[in-house]
């Protein structure tokens, strides 16, 4: 688990980027907490940068929409989903579930 930053610092409808073994951005929809890779899989741009809606951030590159949830693609140009990475909240702070020990890169 990785820390992304306490509850307070990502307001709802905003986005932080963290790095891990990969950029990752983390989103704050609704009182829900999203992770997916940083970056578009059309091209490199960062999706913690994008647009939210509601479970959707809009790259701000080339406008391709990926859905929080699945990391699913919703448009042209993307056409590859971006990872999904489980999020828990503890004691105030949120964590980002990598799949990768601490200190490996």
């Amino acid at each position: 688990m990785i820390r992304a930053c306490d509850v307070a610092d990502l307001p709802d409808g905003e986005a932080i980027r963290i790095l891990a073994h990969v950029p990752i951005a983390v989103f704050h929809v609704d009182g829900a907490y999203y992770a997916v890779d940083d970056t578009c899989t059309h091209q490199d741009a960062s999706l913690a940068d994008g647009w939210v809606e509601g479970c959707t951030v809009e790259c701000p590159l080339h406008a391709a929409s990926f859905d929080l949830r699945t990391g699913v693609p919703l448009c042209l140009p993307a056409k590859t989903a971006v990872r999904t990475y489980p999020v828990v909240v503890s004691g105030g702070v949120i964590y980002v579930d990598t799949g990768v020990s601490e200190g490996v890169a």
